[in-house]
This record gives C-alpha cells, structure tokens and sequence, in this order.
C-alpha cells in the first residue's frame, strides 16, 4: 500500500449514526479514543441524520437512498472531505448500497435529486465520496505493522472470535474493493479484524459462525429466533475454544448481550463467552484503561476474562 493511500485514512470524515449514540456508545467512545491513541483524526459529519436503517426502506428504498446519500453530500460538500467512516455496519451497508444505486439507477438520482432540492441542499453525486468501515479505517492508515510497533503489553494470547455480521460484506456486488486481490478484504472468509487482533497480541481461533445473522432484524417480532441465532453464534465460539467475541457492529453486539441473557432465561442455556468491541479490544492493548474504553458500558462483563490473562 502506497504512502498517499495511507495518508488518505489518517484523517477521515465519521458518521457514527444513530446506534453509537444509545446502545452503542461504548463502540463510539472506543473508536474516539482509539483513533486519538493512533494519531488519527476524525471529523463529525455536521448535522448527519439516521442513514434510514430498516424502518425507512421497507417503506420507501429510495428515500433511504436519499438518506444515506445526503451524509455523502454533507461529508463532500460541507467537509470537503472524499472519505467518511461508519463504524456500524447498517450504517456502512446503506451508504455503500446508496453509492451503488446512485451509479446505476436513474430512478434513485431522481429522487434523491428532487429530495435534495426540496431541502436547499446539494443533491450527492456517485463517486464523490468513498465509504470505509472502522476496519478499514484502522487496517488502511495504521495496518498490522503500526499496531505491533504501539501495543504496550498487548492481548496476551486472549482467544478471541472475531464475528462480523452479515451486512459487512453482503450483498458482494455493492463492496466492489472487496475481494480484490492481495491485501483486500474477503466476502466470503473477512479477516481484517482477525489480522489486527492478531496484531495486538490475540489468538484468533477457528470460527464457522463469523459472518452468520444475529437475527438483529426479527427481534421485536420474533424474539425467540433471534434468541436461538445468537446462541448458536455463542455457542460456536465456546466450541472453538472462545474467551471472546469481538465485535465491529452496534447492532451485533447488543443483540450478542442481550440474547445470550434471554438465552439463559427463556431456554435454560448458558454460555460464558464475553462480547467486547474490537475497538475496545484494541484500545486495552494499546495501554488505554478499561474505562477509557467505556468497558464499563457493556452488558457482558468482559473486565474479569482480560484480567485473567493480564491483559487489564
């Protein structure tokens, strides 16, 4: 990788979306503290709005087109920036489906053009900004060698699965940087967030569930098959010999802790696995304290699982 492509991820637009700013705050104050530890410099996406998650484009999809295009148009007209970050992997997925549509149907630049000048603002255009996940991000300006050259003690061995999600990398046709070639991110088998754990000290284990649904989708109307997809997530990372589970997904995580409660509640199955952002994980490894990483906010009580290895 060249030194301009570094360059170009050191400082980087960030959308955190609407997740980061309940439930997943923890991943956002991780992701804060962690690009500051790296010398990496993020600038809030001004008066961002919900990328329209779920809700807005079982409605209407191009209005969620619209959505997700306008923190595109804010990154590049108002930031004059070409890249924004969106840690959350809905967030990540609607932008880069939005930047797809947006380059291949007329019918969604009508629309997200009418929307735009209804609003007084500047309707996006495909290919004005390029969409990165926090993976990409920390992989891109900083990559394993970085990681090696600032860990200060390190994960310590820490078995950890590392659990992507489905919205990382499907549909393949709207990440056309994946699956590239030497040095990209995979579809089918991702490993960047195994490569810079590894990095930072861990021992990635052997985990078949890694891109696997947590069922984020069907929880308020069918809880118990939400409940059963994630303990079937838990329940692989425990046979793989997992301490943890990492997580780069808000969605994913809290569907991660809560399920695996109700798990134990509603079906009598218990598991021991503890769930940390890998922004956390990072962090930890990097010398930060367990709570400048807002570990303190996660429902799963990771604390006790990184002090037995040392590694808090």
């Amino acid at each position: 990788m060249s030194d301009g492509k570094i360059d170009k991820y050191r400082k980087v637009a960030y959308y955190p979306g609407c997740s980061l700013e309940g439930t997943g705050h923890a991943y956002d104050r991780s992701t804060r503290v962690l690009g500051k530890a790296l010398g990496l410099d993020l600038v809030e996406v001004p008066n961002w709005n919900c990328c329209g998650a779920m809700e807005a484009k079982n409605i209407d999809p191009k209005v969620q087109t619209y959505l997700s295009a306008r923190i595109m148009a804010l990154t590049a007209n108002e930031l004059g920036m070409d890249v924004v970050m969106a840690p959350c992997n809905g967030c990540y997925h609607n932008l880069k489906k939005a930047e797809y549509d947006l380059a291949h149907d007329e019918a969604s630049r009508e629309v997200v053009g009418k929307l735009a000048e209804k609003s007084g603002e500047t309707a996006y255009q495909a290919g004005q900004v390029e969409t990165i996940h926090a993976l990409d991000w920390i992989k891109s300006a900083i990559g394993e060698q970085g990681l090696r050259e600032r860990v200060r003690g390190g994960l310590k061995g820490l078995r950890v699965a590392n659990y992507y999600g489905c919205m990382y990398s499907r549909p393949r046709h709207i990440f056309p940087e994946k699956d590239a070639g030497t040095g990209s991110e995979s579809t089918s088998k991702p490993h960047f967030m195994d490569d810079l754990l590894a990095a930072a000290g861990a021992e990635n284990v052997e985990f078949a569930l890694k891109t696997a649904c947590c069922g984020g989708a069907h929880t308020l109307s069918d809880s118990d098959m939400s409940t059963r997809l994630v303990l079937n997530i838990l329940q692989a990372a425990e046979a793989a010999g997992a301490e943890v589970i990492a997580t780069e997904c808000p969605t994913c995580h809290s569907g991660l802790e809560m399920h695996q409660v109700r798990a134990e509640r509603r079906f009598g199955k218990k598991t021991q696995v503890k769930i940390i952002y890998f922004t956390q994980l990072l962090g930890i490894a990097l010398g930060l304290s367990p709570r400048k990483v807002g570990l303190q906010e996660n429902v799963s009580d990771g604390l006790a699982a990184l002090r037995s290895r040392g590694v808090a």
